[in-house]
């Protein structure tokens, strides 16, 4: 049995959720339509581009929670998942999980996306694990602060040791799925790091590194 990794956004789901989680606020009026618009492209642009400053992508993304009170995030979550993720499900994605179950494997999903946005989205996939960045809430409401250390880039790596020394589990044979070059620093950790309809700079970095490129969406 082996531990198996999947990044979230673009690899298992076709879509980023965090973005598309932005378009649902702009478009049900929310925030404001238009500045909060460009503010959430540019971010996304930016996390393209490899030059994201996460601090300030979550003070951005975190402030909506802080706005309004839980039970109305909630609802407002389940149309989310209605209108926006439910059409990103990928058939092959499922099939791909569904194979590591049945050899046993521990699978685990680990995105930046916030976990308000992805703890749905992993038990919509049936994935216990989720290691995601981190809202914080003081019992009753989210406060628009970020907790602990984000789980981005080299965070994830960070966040995954962590998670490793608390449930016991190991690297041995491990697998990560990821379409982005921001996961370079975990992808160069496991033993089988594997390319799933990878941006640009990954493939580039996949073809010469001479890992598996893989589509879930054919």
């Amino acid at each position: 049995m082996s531990l198996a990794i999947f990044d979230l956004d673009n690899t298992l789901i076709n879509g980023d959720s965090d973005h598309a989680w932005g378009e649902f606020l702009v478009e049900n009026s929310i925030v404001d339509p238009v500045s909060y618009k460009q503010a959430n492209d540019k971010f996304y642009a930016d996390y393209q581009a490899g030059r994201l400053d996460i601090y300030a992508y979550q003070t951005f993304a975190l402030k909506p929670l802080s706005a309004h009170p839980l039970a109305q995030l909630q609802q407002w979550r389940q149309e989310f998942m209605a209108q926006k993720i439910a059409p990103m499900r990928l058939a092959q994605a499922d099939h791909l999980l569904d194979r590591h179950r049945k050899a046993g494997d521990t699978l685990l999903i680990i995105t930046a996306t916030n976990s308000f946005i992805t703890e749905p989205i992993a038990k919509a996939l049936g994935i216990e694990n989720l290691l995601a960045t981190e809202p914080a809430f003081d019992g009753k409401s989210y406060t628009g602060e970020l907790e602990g250390t984000p789980c981005f880039q080299e965070g994830k790596v960070i966040r995954l040791r962590e998670w490793l020394a608390e449930t016991g589990n190991d690297l041995l044979d491990s697998y990560f799925y990821s379409d982005s070059h921001n996961d370079l620093p975990l992808l160069v950790l496991v033993d089988n790091p594997i390319a799933v309809d990878p941006d640009e700079q990954l493939t580039h970095i996949a073809e010469k590194r001479d890992w598996p490129i893989i589509s879930l969406r054919g």
